[in-house]
Formats: C-alpha cells, sequence, structure tokens
C-alpha cells in the first residue's frame, strides 16, 4: 500500500529540514518549500516547490500541491532567518523587521495549514521548529530568540482555537544541532565542541535525526493526545543551569 497523506515541510532544502523531509518521506509524500532548490532529491515521495514559505500564495500552492499527491494532514514550519543584533545596534523599525521576517514564516505557515484543514474538513497536525532560545537568549541574538518565543506563543494558540477542530499544535525547541551552518562556525572555533559539550548535560550536540525523530512522533497517532507543547530537543542544554562554584 502506497502513502496514504503528505505533509508540507519549510525550509527543507538543507540542513534539519532536509532530515525531517526525508524521514518522513519514508511513509508519506512530503512537498518541500523552500527558496532555493539546493541539491537534488532521489525520494520519489518528495515534491519540491520553490519560493517563500512566507508568502501565502507560495505556501497555498504547496499544500495544494500536497493535496494533489495525498491527503495532507500535517505542515512543519522549520524555515527560519537569522539576522543578529541589539537594540543599540540598529533602529527600531529595523529590528522590528527582523522578527517580523521570522515570525510570518510560522504565521503564513501555520494560517496556511489550518484552513486548508478546515476546508477539508479533515483533523491534522503543525509542529512548529523553536529554539532553547525562546527561553533563554543568546547575547546578540535578540530578533530571533524574540521571533522563536513569539513562535511558541503562537504554538500555544493555534492548541487552544482549534483542538475542538482536530487540529494540533506543538513545538519543538532546539539546542545545538550539527549543520552546515555550524560546521563553518566549528571550522573558525576549534575548541567549540568543548564548550558545547559543558552546555549539554548529555555531553555533546545533537544530529538533525535527532529532530526528526521528534518531528515525525509529534506528527503522528502517537501524539493525539498532545497539543500545545514544546518539546526540547536540546541534549538537556535547557534546563542546565551552571555552577559558578564548579570546577
Amino acid at each position: 500500500m502506497g502513502p496514504v497523506v503528505s505533509y508540507v515541510v519549510t525550509g527543507a532544502g538543507s540542513g534539519i529540514g532536509r532530515e525531517i523531509a526525508a524521514r518522513l518521506a519514508r511513509t508519506a509524500h512530503v512537498v518541500v518549500l523552500d527558496p532555493a532548490r539546493g541539491p537534488a532529491w532521489d525520494l520519489e515521495r518528495v515534491h519540491v516547490v520553490e519560493g517563500d514559505a512566507g508568502d501565502p500564495a507560495t505556501a497555498l500552492a504547496a499544500a495544494q500541491q500536497a493535496e494533489s499527491h495525498a491527503p495532507l494532514t500535517g505542515w512543519v514550519n522549520n524555515a527560519a532567518v537569522f539576522h543578529d543584533t541589539t537594540l543599540a545596534g540598529a533602529g527600531a523599525a529595523d529590528v522590528l523587521g527582523m522578527i517580523t521576517a521570522n515570525l510570518r514564516l510560522a504565521v503564513v505557515g501555520c494560517h496556511v495549514a489550518v484552513n486548508h484543514l478546515l476546508r477539508h474538513r479533515r483533523p491534522g497536525a503543525i509542529v512548529n521548529v523553536s529554539s532553547h532560545q525562546a527561553q533563554r537568549a543568546v547575547r546578540g541574538a535578540l530578533p530571533y530568540a524574540t521571533a522563536k518565543a513569539a513562535l511558541e506563543g503562537l504554538t500555544r494558540a493555534v492548541a487552544v482555537d482549534h483542538g475542538p477542530d482536530g487540529i494540533r499544535a506543538n513545538a519543538v525547541a532546539l539546542g545545538s544541532i550539527i549543520t552546515a551552518r555550524y560546521e563553518q562556525y566549528r571550522a573558525a572555533h576549534p575548541d567549540v565542541d568543548a564548550h558545547m559539550a559543558a552546555l549539554h548535560p548529555l555531553g555533546g550536540i545533537g544530529q538533525p535525526g535527532d529532530v526528526a525523530d521528534a518531528v515525525e512522533f509529534l506528527l503522528s497517532e502517537h501524539a493525539r493526545h498532545i497539543t500545545g507543547a514544546v518539546l526540547p530537543v536540546d541534549g538537556g542544554r535547557s534546563v542546565l543551569g551552571l555552577d559558578p562554584e564548579a570546577g
């Protein structure tokens, strides 16, 4: 029997999003929505839509593409942009623009997903990809941390508003994960692994597959009574309180 459902995954041209899409494509059709095509896919169940995940028309096209393959039942808002600054380093309008650039990706995705499911009178699930920074900001990353905090609020609000429609919304809050961006940082900072080991109680940073595991679970029937939750996928980073008397 072939796949009976489909999903949309944004920001899935590379890195974590690509791993999530590949994992979901084992059992479902997956539409990858990304501004750049990236490396070619060799999975027949993956279908690419190029464009901005924050553009409502493009997101709607991704939903329609998914529905053409199988009933769309899940949406993963993984797309993100990274603009680092401080309130002293940029004008207020610029800071707000950076926050909005990130947040709109999830707002548009949730809007399209919810309305698609309502039109089809179908239950479904949304997973938003957040960060430990939503709770514990890293210095200099104010726009990103603020957007991720808002994304977690959005997740809870969607869960409350649309739970009666059978639509679940959850988030995964990531710690540091090995990606191309991390590898670039590592090349310039050879001692970063030791620092990261100290920040993560499990002794190191995560793999993209760790995130895919969590997302797959939250989209599945195994999580049918879970909504409005923020699941840390961070090796314990968010619960660690560094002891000033240690060492």
